[in-house]
């Protein structure tokens, strides 16, 4: 796990590197508008979405430039969903990455519009020939991050959780609001590898059903470190869940269940790899880290 950990602090580096030539400071009259989405973006993280990026780019031969920039673009629009997610009217969140929450730190109408620009800067940097010099790659990488986040994914998700507070869910019905809220930017992630390295389908179907996979998992861990992980650590509120009424994978199966479950589907996504080879060993790694992860 050391060496993986070091894998991700080396891409979080890169990645974040980029991010700061991609919104540089300003001065001007808008210069809060883009501090503000300088604070949503560079204020810490993981930078699990990049790191799926840049390795399964790695995979398929896929020059780094480009992966950094595939990968900078999912985290920009992670991070919008997160500014607009923490704001009064969804989760009502004053602590993000141990951080005060964008709003806190700024407002709301500036958390809003942040976020807003974020999502679009998204698309501009997977549009732009610096991406892939095959416009055909750069619209089937917009095509699949644009369905990943909209209403058919991570924002139907998240109106799917705003419906859930107080409204009985059963395992099923939770599962897809978890795959739309978060498994849909996994995915993503996953997929931009063998887009940008135009992939055998096989490969392609591979890396999909490993997404599937990893992002239930994901997601399950989550829900595991809202009923029992200590708020310094995770770095957010903790007890969201049951405080809200909300039915999870936790409060439906129990914690031990939960916990069991998980490591079976994360075990369950590696062996989607298998085709794939050794190549793919940091994949492997960053499942079985996805369910030990404290944050």
């Amino acid at each position: 796990m050391e060496l993986l950990k070091k894998a991700l602090g080396e891409t979080a580096a890169s990645v974040n590197g980029l991010l700061e030539l991609l919104l540089p400071v300003q001065d001007g009259p808008e210069h809060q508008l883009l501090d503000a989405m300088r604070y949503a973006t560079l204020i810490g993280g993981k930078r699990i979405r990049p790191y799926l990026v840049v390795c399964s780019a790695r995979l398929f031969g896929v020059p780094e430039a480009r992966a950094l920039r595939a990968a900078a673009a999912v985290e920009m629009l992670h991070c919008y969903s997160l500014a607009h997610d923490d704001l009064p009217a969804m989760d009502d969140d004053a602590l993000r990455r141990g951080q005060p929450t964008c709003h806190v730190r700024f407002d709301e109408a500036t958390a809003i519009l942040a976020g807003d620009a974020l999502l679009t800067m998204a698309f501009e940097v997977l549009a732009d020939d610096e991406t892939h010099p095959d416009s055909t790659v750069r619209c089937a990488l917009v095509s699949k991050l644009a369905k990943a986040a909209g209403a058919h994914g991570m924002i139907g998700g998240q109106m799917l959780d705003l419906v859930a507070k107080g409204t009985p869910l059963n395992i099923p019905e939770v599962a897809r609001l978890q795959r739309l809220k978060t498994g849909m930017l996994i995915e993503f992630s996953c997929l931009a590898g063998p887009i940008l390295g135009k992939a055998s389908q096989e490969a392609y179907h591979s890396m999909q059903n490993y997404a599937y996979d990893l992002g239930l998992a994901f997601q399950m861990t989550d829900d595991l470190l809202d009923a029992e992980g200590d708020e310094a650590e995770v770095g957010k509120k903790t007890r969201k869940d049951s405080d809200a009424g909300k039915a999870t994978f936790v409060s439906l199966l129990g914690i031990d269940k939960a916990r069991a479950q998980v490591r079976l589907i994360a075990d369950q996504a590696a062996s989607h790899l298998a085709g794939l080879g050794k190549n793919a060993d940091p994949l492997r790694h960053l499942a079985q880290f996805v369910v030990e992860r404290r944050a």
